[in-house]
């Protein structure tokens, strides 16, 4: 957020994370399958884990790492990188379902949702000495070291804010700009 707060001084226009919603809506550009790209991925595809398949898939590799942006196809929309690479940031906190989530697009930012539970998380994910469980935020799209079914276009994680790692990135949102579009 301190990064969208200097782009948004330097250029005068405003810059957020996206919310889950806005996020899933980019990702899917149009489309109701798991992938942007069809029902399945391969390593071909996009940077994932895919020694394992998912759906009719043949099992491929691990790059093991991060790959350049662009490498992959875009979707519909010409957006790259929204099936693995790097989990990213979303701007709601974690709520473990969507009853009670807004309806137009908006980041759920309500920080009293329910906790999910701990269960086979990748060291250094939780802070297991913060019992501030209501400030998880949500992350999408998976990472490199994810299997393909972890980085379909609805999988939803979570961490804590300010995590780190080679594997947790975001992506920024323009909003429109306007007297009747941002306040």
């Amino acid at each position: 957020m301190a990064f969208c707060k200097q782009l948004s001084d330097l250029t005068g226009r405003t810059y957020t994370l996206p919310s889950e919603a806005q996020w899933e809506y980019a990702c899917r550009a149009g489309t109701t399958s798991p992938f942007h790209f069809g029902g399945t991925v391969i390593s071909e595809l996009a940077n994932v884990d895919a020694t394992q398949s998912y759906g009719e898939a043949p099992r491929g590799g691990n790059r093991g790492e991060t790959s350049a942006v662009g490498l992959f196809p875009a979707n519909g929309w010409g957006l790259h990188d929204l099936h693995g690479n790097v989990w990213e940031w979303c701007l709601d906190a974690w709520h473990d379902s969507y009853t009670g989530a807004p309806d137009d697009g908006r980041a759920w930012l309500d920080r009293n949702a329910e906790p999910r539970p701990f269960t086979r998380l990748p060291p250094g994910w939780i802070d297991k000495d913060d019992e501030l469980s209501d400030t998880r935020r949500l992350l999408r799209g998976g990472s490199w070291i994810n299997l393909a079914g972890n980085c379909r276009s609805a999988y939803r994680f979570f961490i804590q804010p300010g995590y780190a790692s080679n594997y947790v990135g975001f992506r920024v949102v323009c909003l429109p700009q306007g007297p009747t579009l941002h306040p």
